[in-house]
């Protein structure tokens, strides 16, 4: 069993859209046996709220579902999980700043994964928080999220064949 758990700041826009795509991509290929899918906040402050209306509304155009209630990291997460996919720099900052120093999962960046992310400017690496902006935000937070998804679904896998 692989677990992963996306994170975000809130845990109510790109991450539970993150955790969405990838629970619909492992659905669709038939690994629901292979996989615990999870995602949390770095901050509590939505915690017990669902995702995002924007969140939702983006991933149900493309026939996803974002059925998360935000929570907020906990210590245990470091060894409960064997991947913690960060949307954004700060994020991934947040995260190793709380890991215990037995934790054991392997912590990311999400477009570490995107064919697309790339070039000198650190920054293309980040998912952007689309809270404040319009529905064109969701829409290009999704298609980064799920190019990013596919890949790193593609290397997980790669790595279970190979184990």
């Amino acid at each position: 069993m692989i677990r992963v758990l996306f994170v975000c700041l809130g845990n109510i826009c790109r991450s539970p859209l993150a955790d969405g795509v990838f629970c619909h991509l492992v659905r669709e290929r038939g690994l629901e046996a292979h996989y615990s899918i999870d995602s949390a906040g770095t901050s509590a402050y939505h915690a017990g709220d669902p995702a995002d209306s924007r969140s939702i509304a983006v991933a149900r155009k493309h026939g996803i579902a974002v059925p998360s209630i935000s929570r907020q990291t906990r210590s245990s997460d470091y060894n409960e999980f064997d991947w913690i996919v960060a949307m954004d720099r700060q994020n991934l900052s947040d995260l190793r700043a709380k890991e215990p120093d037995a934790g054991t999962a392997r912590l990311v960046l999400l477009r570490d994964y995107d064919p697309q992310a790339s070039g000198s400017d650190a920054s293309a690496k980040d998912v952007p928080d689309p809270y404040y902006g319009g529905p064109g935000g969701f829409d290009t937070v999704h298609a980064m999220v799920a190019r990013s998804c596919e890949r790193l679904l593609e290397v997980l896998e790669e790595a279970r064949a190979q184990a």
